[in-house]
């Protein structure tokens, strides 16, 4: 007996159609706990709040790097 056949007496084959599989996949839909309007809403501001944040945030540093690189390469140049 090889270690194949062993792993085939394990685990027994499943067999079923597309309507079988599309079955499962509304039962497990229906145990899925949906977010209501008001969380989807909560939490659709709060992601553009924190994107806004983040730009902003990212501009200040690139504008301050940018203004440093200049700074110390106009030093360089003596300019």
């Amino acid at each position: 007996m090889s270690m194949d056949s062993a792993d085939q007496e394990t685990e027994p084959k499943r067999r079923g159609g597309p309507f079988r599989f599309f079955g499962e996949v509304r039962a497990e839909g229906r145990k899925v706990t949906w977010a209501t309007r008001q969380e989807v809403t909560v939490s659709t501001i709060m992601v553009l709040i924190m994107g806004i944040a983040a730009a902003i945030f990212f501009f200040i540093v690139d504008w301050s790097v940018g203004h440093l690189v200049r700074f110390l390469l106009n030093l360089s140049t003596g300019g």
